[in-house]
């Protein structure tokens, strides 16, 4: 089971979301045209085949919106559907459901959307024993939501932030002074808990990242025959991470060369948003 976002997380970024839509004035265009006592029944279904991700924030939009709606789960987080499936069953006043419409399939839409992408190169890798997973390329205020899309496609999360993990790239390098200095410092100036990554861009770097220490060693933008290679090289000292190039079409080459790890920015910033609509009863 994948484990929820807390309450915390998902109340506030929707709360905001809803303040967004609502202005100052509220509903106007339902407020005039729906009586305040009218009820109805409506679904979210599916109008494409996907990986659902975003339940939490949809049902709380509805929840924000009017306390009386009711929500029952069809198809939860990380459940794969295909075209027409109900995701969410909403029972309840009719203005509520009308008015957090948007803000519920926003969420649910670019959550599912994420989800579906990462499931798609999670099933291309899958026998290799790579992980497939996102990065900080998210969108400002939903990284949380993000990295909790990907677990539902079968992903991992990188680091989430700059505090939880050491990741020394290029310019940090060349900043040092070279690889050996910056993880020297690296290693002095954090805890022996956090982990030191390093990002090398050729062979010629990787012995002097894996004679420094590194846990982990980011190689980018290789070939898979300069991976397969450095694979060899490493024996296992330390973990490895491709990045650069992954698409659907290269991510089976890449997890092929025995690399522990593929990161992928795109499944975050750029997946499509999966097609989902809400519809009366």
């Amino acid at each position: 089971m994948i484990d929820r976002l807390s309450p915390l997380i998902v109340e506030d970024a929707v709360a905001r979301a809803l303040k967004e839509d609502f202005g100052d004035a509220g509903d106007i265009t339902t407020n005039a045209t729906i009586p305040a006592d009218a009820k109805a029944k409506a679904v979210i279904a599916a109008r494409k085949p996907g990986v659902v991700a975003g339940v939490d924030a949809a049902r709380a939009a509805f929840r924000l919106t009017d306390p009386a709606i009711e929500v029952s789960i069809e198809k939860d987080d990380g459940a794969r559907v295909e075209k027409g499936d109900a995701v969410l069953s909403i029972e309840g006043p009719a203005r509520g459901i009308l008015s957090a419409e948007r803000v519920a399939l926003n969420f649910m839409g670019h959550l599912s959307g994420v989800a579906t992408a990462t499931a798609a190169l999670v099933d291309a890798v899958k026998g290799t024993g790579a992980k497939i997973v996102c990065t900080r390329k998210t969108t400002p205020g939903l990284r949380a939501f993000e990295k909790h899309a990907v677990r539902c496609g079968g992903g991992h999360n990188h680091r989430f932030g700059l505090y939880d993990a050491v990741m020394i790239k290029d310019n940090h390098i060349a900043a040092a002074g070279d690889i050996a200095k910056a993880l020297a410092a690296a290693r002095k100036g954090v805890g022996h808990m956090v982990k030191i990554e390093i990002e090398v861009d050729g062979l010629g770097q990787l012995e002097e990242a894996l004679a420094s220490g590194a846990d982990v060693v980011l190689l980018d933008n290789m070939t898979p025959a300069d991976l397969k290679r450095a694979v060899e090289i490493n024996k296992g000292r330390a973990v490895f991470e491709a990045s650069g190039n992954v698409t659907l079409e290269t991510v089976r080459a890449i997890a092929e060369t025995g690399v522990d790890v593929i990161s992928s920015g795109w499944i975050t910033h750029s997946a499509p948003t999966l097609d989902l609509g809400l519809d009366f009863l």
